[in-house]
């Protein structure tokens, strides 16, 4: 691999006043499948290693989940489901109480969640601790104060009637989750899915099942009745298709790759029309006026592609910058992009870490390839960065064109393609030219344009002036092959209930 990036974290961040520090040696207590709120090995014996991408080096083996678990799983999350159960009888404003004491635990070991998503995922362990960690928590609050004010309607219905709607749990809810966002994907999922009174079983990426594996020890602390939530690791094809299966789910929310989603639609469709909702892929537009604040515009754009080594489905991966302000917007990005300071990711002041996986490493150095052979101009980067694990330099392509595979394929990796547009017509065609529709990004200081934009974008969120400005509160989701569903707000939750009618005859006295 090639050092030439000579890059190392700043020395005064170590010595900041109250800067929190990752845990050293840290043990891994928790690797086993997390079944009735208890440990269980594997029903086939079989463990799989997980490891750290900063180093290569084995963390540890974890207990290898497949049908059989699925099974046995899905059976304790129904049978926790079932009328009568202390789930079932439980109080919704008590319900809401449990989601809200998992954060409060989830807040008391942000050290030991922070630095387990670090040398699990190679986030850096500032960006866990300061965005991650309160990101899943809000999330967890959001969704606990929601738990007793998912209520119905009374409906003024022709006739002697009186009419009203219920909002009922789904049931068993299947959810499996990505390797980039471990713990915030957990609160994602389990959250909503607990508040409405469901129950949940959900599997881990095989990358990164050990922040998810630790909430297991959290929900029993938390006082939730066995069964609520179970937690399987293993591997897609195995223990991810059989919840995509499985008869007695009766809802799936899938993260993670359009490829994979196509499938678990498939396997709704084969089985019991089972309720799906999918978050996928995108390659999104982030369109750059000349008129746009430079500065701000330059560094919300490193932003939204660099944050976690490029491996977010948000990624302004395309961006568009009109034609009179290119090259100086090009000639800033490559300044930012150079600056950035890669390393272990559990050292103060490290802002890139490795990639996941070498499968994911050597896919992006393939498309950096593809970029220069089509004719993209390599500014910086390109080239792997270190002698361990899985790094990749900061990377910027101008003089891209919409057919390169650059610009067309979502790279998951720390590669900015800065592309040029001349109209406001070109653009919103060029920017809508995808099969992907998650996210998209437009930077003016002419409202009347940045609304023009914000209607004309084929996307579920379209920032003004912003990147990557999310909340709990804020429904998030794609157009067209970026997914199905939204998750988190109030449309959120209503993916994770049943709407029942109910009409009651009036009788009528004689006059």
């Amino acid at each position: 691999m090639s050092s030439e990036t000579k890059q190392k974290p700043s020395e005064n961040c170590s010595q900041l006043p109250n800067m929190p520090l990752p845990l050293k040696n840290l043990e891994i207590k928790y690797t086993k499948i997390f079944i009735n709120n208890e440990w269980h090995t594997s029903c086939s014996g079989k463990t799989f290693p997980v490891y750290n991408p900063a180093t290569g080096e084995k963390i540890c083996e974890v207990q290898e989940g497949d049908k059989a678990d699925v099974d046995k799983a899905v059976k304790a999350a129904k049978e926790a489901f079932k009328l009568g159960s202390p789930w079932r009888r439980m109080d919704a404003s008590a319900r809401g109480r449990l989601v809200n004491k998992l954060a409060d635990l989830i807040e008391r070991d942000s050290l030991i969640l922070s630095t387990i998503e670090s040398i699990d995922g190679g986030k850096p362990f500032m960006a866990s601790y300061f965005a991650d960690l309160p990101g899943a928590i809000k999330s967890l609050r959001y969704c606990a104060g929601w738990a007793d004010k998912n209520h119905g309607r009374t409906i003024p219905m022709d006739g002697d009637y009186f009419t009203f709607t219920r909002h009922e749990p789904v049931g068993v809810c299947g959810q499996i989750i990505p390797w980039n966002f471990p713990l915030v994907m957990f609160a994602w999922k389990i959250a909503p899915a607990l508040s409405c009174g469901n129950t949940v079983v959900i599997k881990p990426a095989e990358q990164t099942p050990l922040s998810a594996l630790y909430m297991g020890s959290l929900v029993v602390e938390a006082g939730f009745p066995p069964g609520v939530v179970n937690i399987v690791p293993g591997y897609g094809p195995t223990a991810g298709a059989a919840i995509s299966y499985h008869l007695d789910v009766n809802k799936v929310a899938f993260t993670g790759s359009t490829e994979v989603g196509k499938l678990i639609k498939e396997a709704a469709g084969k089985t019991n029309l089972k309720r799906v909702t999918l978050e996928l892929g995108g390659k999104s537009p982030n369109i750059i006026f000349a008129d746009a604040d430079l500065d701000n515009a330059v560094e919300q754009a490193h932003h939204g592609l660099f944050y976690h080594q490029g491996q977010c489905c948000i990624a302004g991966s395309r961006i568009f910058v009109e034609e009179p302000i290119y090259e100086e917007f090009v000639r800033r990005s490559v300044e930012k992009a150079k600056s950035r300071v890669l390393g272990d990711p559990l050292t103060p002041g490290v802002q890139q870490g490795p990639q996941i996986d070498k499968e994911q490493y050597d896919r992006i150095l393939e498309l950096i390839e593809s970029g220069k052979k089509e004719g993209a101009k390599l500014e910086c980067g390109g080239k792997a960065w270190g002698n361990k694990g899985f790094f990749i330099e900061p990377t910027v392509f101008s003089d891209v064109k919409d057919d390169m595979r650059i610009a067309k394929e979502e790279i998951f990796g720390p590669v900015q393609q800065i592309l040029k547009f001349k109209t406001i017509d070109e653009v919103i065609e060029r920017a809508n030219n995808t099969t992907y529709g998650l996210a998209a990004g437009v930077f003016t200081k002419d409202m009347d344009k940045a609304m023009t934009f914000a209607a004309a974008l084929q996307a579920g969120t379209v920032w003004i002036n912003c990147y990557s400005a999310m909340s709990s509160q804020c429904p998030f989701g794609g157009f067209k092959m970026s997914g199905n569903g939204r998750e988190m707000g109030e449309y959120g939750l209503q993916q994770y209930t049943e709407v029942k009618t109910v009409t009651m005859k009036i009788p009528q006295k004689n006059s």
